[in-house]
């Protein structure tokens, strides 16, 4: 059984090497958990000893398969506890993450996977995040940013890349969710803004940071 923190620095590990074999920079990983670097380092050490990663300090980290399989098993915890709280406690999706932060460190198997099956086996969270499989196979959709879309060309919302309460709020507040069809009218080349339209109808423009961090597919 692997402790709080470990568990949480797999996690990190794992979403900043973005389901590849990068290695991850002790700054990077220092600022993904807003811990001091000289902390991080020790704690990397410990994991590396417990063969939870790979860590040369030149070089960076990433995880082993070991380490993998624990992160992978944490990430669906989480990203089942966000939908459940959802779609059967009526919380808003940007309510979730901190309750999931605490849930997902639960280390009943057995509870998950009932949770997973009482769902129906979803296959994404509230923020279009992909559920690993009970296996841990984790399912890609091809996705790309609002930003990148051209113009007069449509696409439909799958997911946001900043999960912050802000920026769910703001989302809510212009009637932007998953699922959402969005079309692209104008780009402005002076700041990157965009005007978008809903399927009501209703045209808004949007910040260059804002089509950024929402995820979209064709």
């Amino acid at each position: 059984m692997h402790s709080f923190t470990e568990e949480n620095y797999l996690k990190a590990i794992f979403k900043l090497q973005h389901n590849n074999d990068n290695t991850v920079s002790n700054s990077d990983l220092s600022k993904q958990l807003e811990i001091q670097s000289a902390s991080v380092t020790d704690m990397l050490k410990k994991m590396a000893k417990k063969k939870l990663i790979h860590y040369e300090k030149s070089k960076g980290v990433k995880l082993t398969e070991k380490g993998k399989e624990v992160a992978i098993s944490i990430v669906r915890k989480h990203r089942i506890w966000e939908l459940f709280l959802v779609q059967k406690l009526q919380f808003g999706w940007e309510e979730v993450h901190e309750i999931a932060e605490q849930l997902e460190h639960i280390h009943s198997e057995e509870l998950i996977n009932r949770l997973d099956s009482y769902l129906g086996h979803p296959k994404a969270d509230p923020h279009g995040d992909p559920i690993p499989s009970v296996n841990g196979e984790l399912s890609q959709v091809q996705r790309t940013t609002l930003s990148e879309v051209d113009d007069r060309k449509s696409c439909q919302v799958v997911g946001v890349k900043d999960s912050s309460t802000l920026f769910l709020q703001y989302l809510q507040q212009v009637n932007i969710g998953i699922g959402t069809k969005i079309k692209v009218i104008e780009r402005f080349a002076f700041d990157g803004s965009i005007i978008i339209k809903l399927k009501k109808g209703e045209q808004i423009s949007v910040s260059k940071k804002f089509a950024d961090n929402v995820l979209v597919t064709s």
